[in-house]
């Protein structure tokens, strides 16, 4: 399920994201509107924080109005007045859970140091709310905080010393690489909700069968099996997380250095700062 942002009205959207006056009512969009219609009790930024719940609790194919209504004691119709439809509010909800990352990051260790730490705060974020893995970066929602972490990840690289477009690249690959190694988990954790088969027994129960329908798959893909012939070492935090987890957070692991290793390697070749 890929939804894509910005697929209501834009200027609704932009106003209510960056809380301007409102096309509709010209009141500010964060007020109580003036047009006639429900609102005890509700606004803007209540609507959003319920909304975000059922996603984080239900997953984004239970959220609909009514739902977010449901949870605030409200028909969905009394949502309408502030917040359009759910194009909008899935907007809205992306950009307001956004706002959980930190805007700033220690450099006094230098810019590896600071960008692992970004990493693993960003990782944890998306675990946190796996729906907004769904929500395609194709079209930005091009919200306040959408803005700020771009800016903190821009922060963190920029006295490297990298040019500039150089510096937008590496922040491209950076940010997919931590986005991708995230969604591996939540696919996983979802897998086994959906189904009710973890990890371990679904792989216990294919194993055998492989053998039996593939006994020469040494010789067929030597390099896959080698590679493959050990499990993943222990990594911190991981020891108790069901196998794909580790295997997962164990590629994170390696992959990341040598993304930095990369990203040092480019450095030196543009005459940056290493530090």
């Amino acid at each position: 399920m890929v939804l894509y942002a910005g697929q209501g009205d834009a200027q609704r959207s932009m106003s209510l994201l960056w809380r301007g006056p409102d096309p509709a009512s010209g009141s500010a969009s964060d007020r109580r509107p003036s047009r006639p219609g429900p609102k005890q009790g509700l606004s803007v930024d209540a609507i959003v924080e319920a909304a975000v719940a059922v996603a984080d609790e239900q997953g984004m194919a239970a959220l609909s109005m009514r739902a977010v209504g449901q949870r605030l004691g409200r028909t969905a119709m009394a949502l309408y007045t502030y917040v359009p439809s759910k194009a909008e509010l899935i907007d809205l909800m992306y950009d307001k859970v956004l706002g959980e990352l930190p805007a700033e990051h220690d450099l006094s260790r230098g810019w590896r140091a600071a960008l692992t730490a970004w990493a693993r705060e960003t990782r944890a974020f998306y675990l946190r709310h796996p729906w907004v893995l769904q929500v395609s970066q194709a079209r930005p929602v091009l919200g306040p905080n959408e803005f700020a972490t771009l800016e903190a990840l821009a922060r963190v690289l920029h006295g490297t010393g990298l040019p500039a477009p150089v510096l937008r690249g590496v922040i491209g690959a950076v940010a997919q690489f931590v986005r991708g190694a995230a969604q591996v988990v939540a696919d996983a954790r979802q897998a086994a909700r959906a189904t009710g088969v973890g990890d371990e027994e679904w792989w216990f129960s294919r194993s055998p069968l492989l053998e039996r329908h593939a006994p020469d798959l040494a010789r067929r893909f030597p390099l896959v099996v080698w590679i493959n012939q050990d499990d993943p070492p222990a990594v911190p935090d991981a020891d108790d997380a069901p196998y794909l987890e580790r295997d997962a957070m164990h590629n994170f692991t390696v992959g990341w250095e040598v993304l930095l290793d990369g990203i040092e390697a480019s450095i030196a070749k543009h005459g940056g700062d290493q530090r």
